[in-house]
């Protein structure tokens, strides 16, 4: 295969905020992958969707399968009105949306239907990331530290802050990664009853008062105190901290505010235990000024937030390379990460003929 290729990375993470595409190229020299995004966008969500996604747990099965159509067909047809703008792509690699996640129990969710985006494209597409590290005993998650070993040279620990917090340690002969807690879920969630889609720049949060009875059973909640490897679904947020956060005897600010100290002490504890030297923030909790504002108060290492354009498209870049090596034939999911027996090369590929 050619060392230089072309990949369109797309990403709908569970921030349901949105489908985010970015058009990567990728060169191999002297074992090394280098990056560069070509083009980039993001298709909001209409509220429709967001209420579809959002109710996908819950409805039938019928249904599911349905969303799952119409979900690879939107990603397919947003994917060919890009490229139509910004140029040609050799394979798409779409991570869909993450509806069920049960590593325990042996299975994870992702919709977007992989048929449909070949099918439309006319381009080999890569989906369903997470299924063969399950098989394998794994979590399933976090996938990108790979990504981030070969494309981010010079830092030692990542942080994601989507709608789930997630952390990875890159030490020289090992990388560990895993989910923290619940982030944006929790705050678009509650951004929600003052009719926002999410807190600009923190301005609710730090408007209120810390509560510590809340902030206590926040830190309580059994996932934080779960053993690694570990990951987290949308399931256990609507189970186990939404109930926490919808008493509305606690003012709407004050909630916030709570909710972002408990996000910031749980992120600094891992940062902390990990002594980490420098680590790299993206994902949209980083446009949250006093989110950041609370994890660099408190945080004992170095934290950079690059530039707007990494911060928001990491991911899709990332998965975009995950999507590579699979084509390639090359492993993509790191076993020291998820806890699977092995090492393995993740993903399904649909072909377009």
């Amino acid at each position: 295969m050619k060392n230089t290729q072309s990949v369109l990375g797309i990403m709908s993470g569970s921030s349901n905020d949105g489908i985010d595409l970015a058009l990567c190229t990728f060169e191999a020299s002297d074992g090394r992958w280098t990056s560069v995004v070509t083009a980039a966008g993001t298709i909001p969500f209409t509220s429709a969707w967001k209420q579809r996604l959002l109710s996908a747990t819950s409805g039938t099965a019928f249904q599911l399968a349905q969303l799952h159509r119409d979900l690879g067909a939107l990603i397919g047809e947003e994917a060919k009105r890009f490229l139509a703008q910004h140029g040609t792509a050799d394979l798409i690699a779409s991570h869909g949306h993450t509806i069920f996640h049960q590593p325990a129990l042996g299975f994870t969710t992702q919709i977007g239907c992989g048929a449909q985006i070949a099918a439309i494209t006319g381009l080999p597409s890569v989906v369903d990331f997470r299924t063969k590290d399950i098989a394998l005993g794994g979590q399933g998650a976090p996938l990108v530290p790979f990504g981030e070993r070969e494309l981010f040279p010079g830092f030692d620990a990542f942080l994601n802050l989507g709608g789930i917090a997630n952390v990875s340690f890159h030490a020289r002969d090992s990388v560990v990664g895993y989910d923290v807690c619940t982030c944006n879920q929790a705050l678009n969630a509650l951004a929600g009853e003052a009719n926002k889609d999410f807190d600009a720049d923190g301005a609710l949060a730090k408007s209120g008062t810390i509560n510590a009875a809340l902030l206590d059973r926040l830190n309580a909640m059994p996932f934080v105190h779960e053993q690694l490897p570990r990951s987290l679904g949308r399931e256990r947020f609507d189970a186990e901290m939404w109930p926490l956060l919808v008493n509305t005897a606690i003012p709407l600010a004050d909630r916030m505010r709570t909710c972002v100290e408990h996000i910031a002490q749980q992120i600094t504890e891992h940062l902390g235990a990990h002594g980490s030297a420098r680590v790299l923030v993206t994902g949209g909790g980083a446009h949250n000024g006093f989110l950041m504002q609370r994890i660099k108060t408190m945080c004992p290492t170095e934290v950079v937030v690059p530039n707007e354009r990494t911060v928001d498209l990491k991911e899709a870049l990332l998965f975009a390379f995950l999507g590579l090596m699979r084509w390639r034939g090359e492993a993509n999911t790191l076993s020291s990460v998820t806890g699977a027996s092995r090492d393995s090369i993740g993903g399904a590929v649909y072909l377009p003929n």
